[in-house]
């Protein structure tokens, strides 16, 4: 799907979706002269092309490379990649991340102080009703080619990636439109247990459609994907829809555990775990890809964006550290993260500063640069090194090799968006709140799969004893941290936003507080509500 990026051709009936302004939504054809919608569905190979749209729609931004003719606008361009949003939207606003800059809108993350015109909040569910009319365009549209076997499986998938649109929309902002079809007229809202139900019942529809485990090419979804997707969605119902279907997520989960995914242990670079090489510029080959059930592809030559991965790792670098030593050609300077996350490694640390802070630890996702940064986070602002770095993501493959980009501008590491090790984490939560069809033995070994890789030994294993719900959300920070999840896990916990749990900085305040609950959710945008009055903006806001 890497070298399909570049021959990316838009879909352009695309209609108003959740009531947004026409000029946000509307794509407009590299080549007018070229395409349009009949020949884009003329063929089977023609509607392929089109089917790429619908994946690139999620890891790139526009119609020519990093910038150019974007296909959201109102927001910088590479700020507003699917990805690079994610990250705001689900890690800054939590313990795992903070962020130096000062653009609008940025500070108020962190701060949890966001309005209805948050330009983060607002770009991001233009992105996701993006990905909604696309994919609405497509199933449409590829009826005419359904017979052909090959044209079935596309459009399998772009159900798919619709559904997994609305999952992230029921996550982030809760009661939203629910629109199936292309159309201009405005839509109601639904509530959020009837796109929950929706997203439900589509994976299920779909999950004998996909391919089989592992026989698609490398990029597009297969059925383990759906499964994946549907033991999420079952893991979040009673934060979604108020019901417990934590036996639904033992269910799916262990379909996908019974699958040919594998967890990855090619420790090919010989440093002691295979972890990092999860997250290196050959993680489509090393041995990682193994373990993504669905990831968004990136390429520095071929699939150019100042959102994922180039995002990831340009931003973390500053201060001491080489940029060189992460296969680019310069740091960022913003990104850090908070004592709170440095904290849920205590138990593996191996080595102290002179004040005490752990500088060095076992458990080898501890992937902290603390050379030159202060451990405690005094002023966000400006001052890269308040706060560890973090050095989990890289441009250099498995031998060091940089990557593919010769200016050392953009990256090729792939970015997991669902990976089998979350699935195990997945497992071993729905067993403990009460799921059937699973075992708290089997829950352990899985955790301890995990944790022998982060380890390098069986010195971190654990027994079933001491898996607890907050043993496994502090092992979901270890395992899933900066790979967009964390806000979900906090507000499924009931951490998100009350006095509980607070870290660095929450609610604006030093040493964090509280703040209202209804801050679980983000508003809808202020502009979609004064357009569309079939609305109803989300409380508080």
């Amino acid at each position: 799907m890497k070298k399909t990026y570049k021959k990316i051709i838009a879909l352009f009936v695309v209609g108003v979706f959740l009531g947004s302004c026409q000029d946000d939504l509307d794509q407009t054809p590299i080549d007018p002269d070229s395409f349009t919608e009949q020949n884009v569905f003329a063929s089977p190979d023609e509607a392929k092309g089109a089917l790429a749209k619908l994946y690139a729609s999620l890891a790139l931004t526009g119609q020519e490379g990093p910038s150019g003719q974007a296909d959201i606008s109102g927001i910088d361009e590479g700020t507003s990649q699917f990805s690079r949003m994610l990250f705001s939207l689900n890690e800054l606003t939590t313990d795992n991340a903070v962020v130096g800059w000062g653009d609008p809108g940025l500070p108020n993350l962190h701060e949890m102080n966001w309005d209805a015109n948050n330009d983060f909040t607002t770009a991001m569910y233009y992105r996701l009703a993006q990905e909604v009319s696309f994919c609405n365009s497509f199933i449409e549209n590829a009826q005419s080619l359904a017979d052909d076997a090959e044209v079935g499986y596309y459009i399998a998938e772009a159900r798919f990636l619709r559904a997994f649109a609305y999952y992230n929309l029921i996550d982030l902002y809760g009661n939203v439109p629910l629109v199936t079809v292309v159309s201009t007229e405005l839509p109601e809202q639904s509530r959020r247990s009837e796109t929950f139900d929706f997203v439900e019942s589509e994976l299920l529809e779909i999950q004998d459609l996909l391919k089989d485990s592992q026989s698609n090419e490398y990029g597009r979804v297969d059925r383990v994907a759906a499964w994946a997707l549907l033991s999420k969605l079952y893991l979040n119902a009673k934060v979604w829809t108020d019901q417990d279907k934590y036996t639904d997520a033992v269910t799916y989960a262990n379909k996908v555990l019974g699958s040919s995914y594998s967890i990855n242990t090619n420790d090919t670079n010989g440093n002691g775990t295979a972890y990092d090489e999860l997250f290196l510029a050959d993680n489509d080959t090393n041995g990682a890809q193994n373990e993504f059930i669905f990831a968004l592809n990136f390429d520095g030559n071929q699939s150019r964006t100042y959102g994922g991965t180039t995002f990831l790792v340009h931003a973390a670098v500053g201060g001491t550290m080489e940029a060189s030593d992460f296969g680019v050609n310069g740091g960022w300077s913003g990104l850090r993260t908070t004592s709170a996350l440095v904290e849920k490694f205590d138990a593996s640390a191996t080595d102290f500063d002179s004040d005490g802070h752990p500088v060095q630890w076992a458990d080898m996702r501890a992937m902290f640069h603390a050379d030159g940064q202060n451990y405690d986070i005094n002023t966000i602002a400006n001052t890269f090194t308040d706060g560890y770095a973090v050095t989990k993501f890289k441009n250099v493959d498995a031998q060091g090799n940089a990557g593919s980009d010769a200016g050392g501008e953009f990256v090729d590491s792939d970015l997991p968006i669902i990976r089998l090790a979350d699935i195990y984490l997945v497992y071993a939560e729905a067993v403990l709140r009460g799921g059937s069809g699973g075992d708290i033995n089997t829950a352990a070994s899985y955790i301890n799969e995990l944790r022998q890789r982060a380890y390098g030994s069986t010195a971190g294993n654990i027994s079933a004893a001491d898996l607890t719900l907050n043993f496994v959300l502090d092992e979901r920070a270890r395992e899933l941290f900066w790979e967009g999840q964390r806000r979900t896990d906090l507000v499924r916990y009931g951490l998100f936003t009350s006095n509980s749990y607070v870290w660095p900085f929450k609610g604006g305040v030093k040493n964090g507080t509280a703040v209202d609950s209804y801050r679980d959710l983000f508003p809808l945008p202020a502009n979609i509500i004064s357009i569309n009055s079939n609305l109803t903006q989300n409380t508080g806001y």
